[in-house]
């Protein structure tokens, strides 16, 4: 599966920022670094991005900066995040995830009263993924299972959860930034989820 890029000049033209906006707001890692692939072409060498991922940050950084500093906005985007604690009451009214959800998670992790950042993180993507109808309870656990396991490893990287299904099997795994995706004929892809995204997400439900 291969993702789909957009050049600079076609980026520029189409979301109508400047060269100097988009650099500044890379100097400012509003936009991550990697997100700049340079590719050889038939002119020489041109710079790309990931067309979906990009679009959606130029459209968010164009629609929050007039409420939010540039500096407000990169601690936003940052994969670094400060402390925070909620009750579940407090989760629910945020509305990052519904009582059932949020029921749910608890029962999967045992009795917990408040939750930091990467429990809520886990909460409001699992009500992502259950509210999709995609996927089972059941498989909602395979999901809370790979993040409990394996999210520390990733929380600073621009990874994804995936979830496929073959013949009715599925598995899920948390994959580091990669372009490109191969499967056997007959896989699904059900789920893909980028983390970054989802934490962007969560910290807006923060503000």
């Amino acid at each position: 599966m291969s993702q789909d890029l957009i050049s600079k000049k076609d980026l520029l033209d189409l979301t109508g920022i400047s060269y100097g906006q988009l650099y500044r707001w890379k100097r400012k890692n509003l936009i991550p670094e990697d997100w700049f692939v340079r590719k050889s072409t038939f002119t020489g060498q041109e710079t790309f991005f990931p067309k979906e991922k990009i679009l959606d940050r130029i459209e968010k950084i164009q629609t929050m900066k007039e409420n939010l500093s540039l500096d407000d906005l990169a601690d936003m985007f940052s994969p670094n995040v400060n402390e925070v604690c909620l009750t579940k009451e407090e989760i629910i009214q945020r509305g990052i995830a519904s009582e059932s959800v949020v029921s749910f998670f608890i029962e999967q992790n045992q009795e917990m009263n408040k939750f930091r950042f990467a429990k809520i993180l886990f909460i409001y993507i699992l009500e992502k993924v259950l509210q999709s109808g995609e996927i089972s309870l059941e498989e909602g656990r395979m999901v809370l299972h790979v993040l409990n396991e394996h999210y520390e490893m990733m929380k600073n990287k621009h990874g994804e959860l995936i979830f496929i299904r073959k013949l009715g099997i599925s598995t899920c795994f948390l994959l580091s930034s990669v372009e490109d995706l191969y499967f056997d004929q007959g896989t699904k892809i059900v789920i893909r989820l980028p983390l970054m995204i989802c934490t962007e997400e969560l910290k807006t439900k923060l503000l």
